[in-house]
């Protein structure tokens, strides 16, 4: 079966940072910039990457945990909205996609297959990103962390995607990296596949769940609720 036949699936939700895209340099550029004014050691970006995942509060709060640094609300709400300021300021100058990523997008679009986002990223970043990059035309659908009615693994993300999409009854199954992905998807019993890039290699996902491109998806019977990872 080839890209262009009919697809088995007739919409895909995506993650974004770490599964379309790697973001950790530009994101790790933005904390590293909260660090330096406050004179705290700056991180390296394999480091910033394993706090990814949450949302920006999060990252922040987890990381000066990690690291021994003042993490009391005060100093965490004044590192998020710093934070926020600078990626807004740079928000791709380092992100790329991951191989294939872009043109597989494009050809699964062409296909007629419907896509959306799923992200923990703030909207407005979010949409800006996709802009930057080119590919915001090819979803029909983002909903960033700070619009949606809980974030990720909460499946009331997710739900909001497909219930903004009108996805019900609708054969769909959402693509991500980390286990954070792999909950939500689980709680919203909907079909999940892991990338093998990025961290999506370390998660433990059947074989027929992970995927070596994002054009497996063109060639991937749906299953039932509940039988995903």
């Amino acid at each position: 079966m080839t890209l262009l036949q009919k697809p088995r699936y007739e919409a895909l939700v995506f993650d974004l940072d770490g599964t379309l895209i790697d973001s950790a340099p530009d994101i790790a550029g933005a904390v590293n910039e909260v660090l330096e004014r406050r004179g705290w050691p700056v991180q390296s970006v394999a480091f910033v990457e394993k706090f990814i995942g949450f949302g920006p509060r999060r990252l922040l709060l987890d990381l000066l945990v990690a690291v021994g640094l003042p993490s009391d609300d005060a100093t965490v709400d004044e590192a998020v909205r710093e934070y926020l300021a600078n990626y807004e300021r740079s928000p791709a100058g380092r992100t790329l996609f991951y191989p294939h990523v872009r043109e597989d997008l494009e050809a699964l679009h062409g296909a007629g297959i419907r896509l959306g986002i799923c992200t923990n990223k703030p909207q407005g970043l979010s949409l800006k990103v996709l802009d930057i990059l080119g590919i915001a035309h090819l979803f029909e659908i983002v909903v960033g962390a700070d619009i949606a009615p809980a974030n990720k693994p909460d499946p009331r993300h997710l739900q909001a995607v497909a219930q903004a999409m009108k996805l019900d009854g609708t054969p769909w199954a959402y693509i991500g990296d980390t286990a954070v992905d792999q909950t939500t998807a689980r709680a919203a019993k909907i079909p999940f596949f892991a990338v093998s890039w990025g961290s999506g290699g370390k998660l433990d996902v059947p074989p027929d769940a992970r995927l070596i491109r994002l054009s497996d998806l063109s060639d991937t019977r749906p299953v039932e609720a509940g039988q995903e990872s």
